[in-house]
């Protein structure tokens, strides 16, 4: 994986894959991008490994299609944009393949899919939407593995070495992301980002499909609450969600009040897993004790969210009124 990733950076650095600093942007130098291409090829690489040791991986080939689909799309997004509308449509059937895999696409559960696939690609794109800062898509990804990794030594719901190598793409693409500002030799770019969501979400799908505890979607809280409700304070200004913007907390972190991007992705990263492990070691196994923990946990961190934004959003408007200036 790592001789894959250097691989990569030759191809970007030769076709100039690279993203340029603008004034929404939370980085002020060209850095490559697409270097989150290592967590599909990681994937790839391990359903090869399985197939040629002889061993059954048939179940997870309408993931794997839909996998290259999305990281394929997004790819091709990084270098040429694409309209959304397309996006959208490979999005869809990309999570079809998915659940396909999860074994839920059967008539008796006709009504669960629409639900499912909202959850799906709202998640996958506030994850991308989250990508803004170095560290930040590495860290929470490792945050949400590890407790679905725990969670796995007993229950079996998806092959371990699954989310080993998952894993260890992440730490492949941090030796040259998880830096401080201006450090970072490349960016996740959507192929990264919405790469791993897919990789993620599946593991946690089968999860959920495995013990019929939805309740499990509180390993993607932090993130949860963040664009959520970052999304609807952008309602609230009448803008554009589909526009560039920096309005999310971990924005004004590191650009208004001049946090480290590490200190601040694992911030994000240590939140999420302190909540995680807290759901999974301290609170009743039971499904009331889970809606009642991730229930307090959700209120808590909103309340947190809003909190930081009236005491620091000024901040950001400062910045909005000097680029008009």
């Amino acid at each position: 994986m790592l001789i894959l990733e250097l691989l990569y950076f030759k191809i970007a650095d030769h076709f100039n894959i690279v993203d340029k600093p603008n004034a929404r942007s939370s980085h002020s130098r060209i850095v490559l991008r697409g270097g989150g291409i290592i967590f599909t090829l990681s994937i790839v690489a391990w359903a090869v490994m399985l197939i040629v040791q002889g061993k059954e991986i048939s179940g997870y080939f309408p993931f794997l299609v839909g996998l290259l689909m999305v990281a394929g799309v997004s790819f091709w997004d990084d270098i040429h944009s694409l309209p959304d509308s397309l996006r959208m449509v490979v999005q869809i059937g990309a999570y079809l393949l998915m659940f396909w895999s999860m074994g839920i696409m059967q008539w008796s559960m006709w009504w669960i899919i629409p639900i499912v696939l909202f959850f799906s690609v709202g998640a996958t794109n506030i994850i991308n939407f989250m990508d803004g800062i170095n560290g930040i898509t590495a860290g929470y990804s490792i945050a949400m593995l590890i407790p679905i990794t725990l969670l796995n030594r007993d229950m079996a719901f998806i092959k371990e070495s699954y989310l080993i190598v998952a894993i260890l793409g992440i730490l492949v693409f941090s030796i040259f992301n998880f830096r401080p500002k201006g450090k970072a030799k490349c960016f996740a770019g959507d192929v990264g980002s919405i790469g791993i969501a897919f990789i993620i979400l599946f593991a946690l799908g089968r999860l959920m499909v495995a013990t019929g505890d939805v309740s499990y979607i509180v390993f993607f809280l932090i993130y949860g609450v963040d664009g959520t409700l970052t999304i609807c304070h952008r309602i609230m200004l009448h803008e554009n969600l589909g526009q560039a913007h920096r309005k999310h907390a971990y924005q004004l972190m590191a650009n208004e009040l001049k946090m480290s991007h590490v200190t601040v992705s694992l911030l994000y990263m240590g939140l999420q897993l302190a909540v995680s492990l807290g759901f999974i070691y301290l609170c009743p196994n039971t499904l009331l004790a889970h809606w009642i923990y991730f229930a307090s946990a959700a209120v808590v961190l909103g309340i947190a969210y809003i909190l930081f934004k009236l005491k620091y959003y000024h901040l950001h408007e400062e910045y909005l009124a000097s680029l008009k200036s």
